[in-house]
């Protein structure tokens, strides 16, 4: 099936584009969503992937797997959009010390994921922010093994590095995770 699928997206037919994007949307907006933890960033940015694929489907050369060169899409979009993100908050910061008037955005402090259940959502809302605070290579793996329950190869040809190194990212990204939440969990104990 995704053979004939990708051979008829790479001549152009709109109508397999369609077909693609019904199959893909929910994983898309998901990835997306793990990373930057914002609904209406995701909704915007899980558009602009299917637009870079749409473009990029004539190269693709079939090296991987078509569902893992659609994660590297989505997290180099990602990346792109954060980086923006962060320019255009210093950019505002410095502008502020002029006396230009801007208003600062800041990210949502207490972005939910729209999947967690009324009774779990303040814990979500503490776990989600601890995996905001790790550092990038952690956050991606950790966020599409747990959240996305890709493999630990299938994350290794996303993120174009090697097995043993995505184990020693997710070990690491655990650590601090328990780092972070011990605190939060001590007192939940008490």
């Amino acid at each position: 099936m995704e053979k004939s699928l990708l051979d008829r997206l790479q001549t152009g037919d709109s109508s397999a584009f369609e077909v693609f994007v019904e199959q893909y949307k929910d994983r898309v907006y998901n990835t997306v969503l793990s990373i930057l933890q914002n609904q209406e960033d995701a909704e915007d940015l899980s558009q602009e992937v299917f637009i870079d694929i749409w473009k990029k489907i004539p190269q693709f050369r079939g090296e991987a797997a078509l569902s893992t060169w659609v994660y590297q899409i989505c997290i180099n979009r990602c990346r792109d959009h954060l980086k923006w993100k962060k320019r255009k908050k210093r950019f505002a910061w410095i502008s502020s010390l002029y006396g230009e008037q801007q208003e600062l955005k800041h990210d949502q402090a207490d972005f939910v994921h729209p999947g967690v259940q009324l009774e779990n959502r303040e814990q979500a809302k503490i776990v989600l922010s601890a995996i905001k605070a790790l550092p990038e290579s952690q956050r991606l793996a950790f966020s599409m093994h747990k959240l996305e329950d890709l493999s630990y190869q299938e994350i290794a040809e996303i993120m174009g590095k090697s097995l043993s190194s995505i184990e020693s990212v997710m070990h690491r990204a655990k650590k601090n995770l328990q780092k972070s939440l011990h605190d939060y969990y001590h007192k939940q104990s008490l």
